[in-house]
């Protein structure tokens, strides 16, 4: 039977609506070739998609944060190795180089056959389908969660508790879970959650709201803070920082008390003594001072 041309009209219109709606055909993702990829959510269901290009820092760039580096590199090795490892908890400052040093192991293990799947919180309920991707995969992945942290009232935390807990959404035994957050405990607390608090055998104990909400970040391995600088930790970083830019640029910038001075009133402008803000002043004053040279 012949459809009339309106009827098929019509129907052209629906297919080309539906047609919108479903996602882009996405090529799967060749590990071999590819060092990170990101989870990316579409109407239906979600893909992972490759990350064609990475951030070139390595572990050698970031300064002033020794310890921190030392105890997430040598975690990462056990894991790398086949060994037993935990899943980190990256909290504090901000700009104090917690998701700079995820994206450095990558850079300084990918030939070990480290791997990296970003994912952001709202796609936490697709961890099952993250992990039924790759764990046949002949590599070793982190599930890099960044600047992580939940509102009262959501409920999200809930997916990513119980896999750490390695429950019924466990993560495969080739995948760790690498979070960051400004938050200790990633969900807010307030005066008012002590109202249970309660005496047992003497000790204080905290009321099930507390208990509920550090629930989550006790279920990480490993807890590796990230405070702010000291000014004297602050204008040493600034200092390698100026002295690595020159580097590429084969020139040389003294060190004096004028550019203490100025890196000084910089943090003092950012409201922030860290490693992003000494970066951040480094390049300003050497574009500027090369710049000038140049002229």
């Amino acid at each position: 039977m012949e459809l009339d041309q309106e009827l098929k009209q019509q129907l052209k219109r629906v297919l080309s609506a539906v047609e919108q709606m479903l996602p882009q055909p996405v090529d799967v993702v060749d590990w071999s070739a590819t060092l990170a990829a990101a989870w990316r959510s579409h109407s239906v269901s979600g893909t992972l998609e490759a990350m064609p290009e990475t951030e070139g820092t390595t572990l050698d760039d970031l300064l002033g944060i020794d310890e921190q580096k030392q105890l997430v590199a040598d975690n990462t090795r056990q894991f790398i190795d086949g060994y037993p490892a935990n899943n980190i908890l990256l909290w504090g400052a901000r700009g104090t180089g917690k998701s700079s040093l995820v994206r450095a192991l990558l850079n300084s293990y990918a030939s070990l056959g480290l791997r990296i799947v970003q994912v952001d919180k709202d796609d936490l309920h697709h961890l099952p389908d993250i992990f039924a991707q790759i764990k046949q995969q002949p590599y070793r992945f982190i599930l890099f969660c960044d600047d992580l942290s939940f509102e009262v009232g959501e409920k999200s935390y809930k997916i990513l508790k119980s896999v750490l807990d390695g429950a019924v959404y466990a993560a495969p035994a080739n995948c760790l879970i690498y979070v960051t957050s400004n938050r200790r405990y990633l969900i807010p607390q307030y005066d008012f959650d002590n109202i249970g608090n309660h005496i047992k055998g003497g000790e204080v104990r905290a009321s099930e709201t507390i208990e509920e909400k550090n629930s989550l970040s006790d279920r990480f391995g490993l807890w590796v803070s990230f405070d702010s600088f000291s000014q004297d930790q602050y204008l040493n970083v600034v200092r390698q920082c100026i002295e690595r830019l020159c580097q590429d640029y084969e020139r040389h910038l003294p060190w004096d008390a004028e550019v203490e001075a100025a890196a000084i009133r910089w943090s003092h402008d950012k409201s922030k003594r860290c490693g992003r803000t000494a970066y951040q002043f480094s390049k300003r004053w050497v574009g500027m001072q090369l710049r000038a040279g140049s002229e």
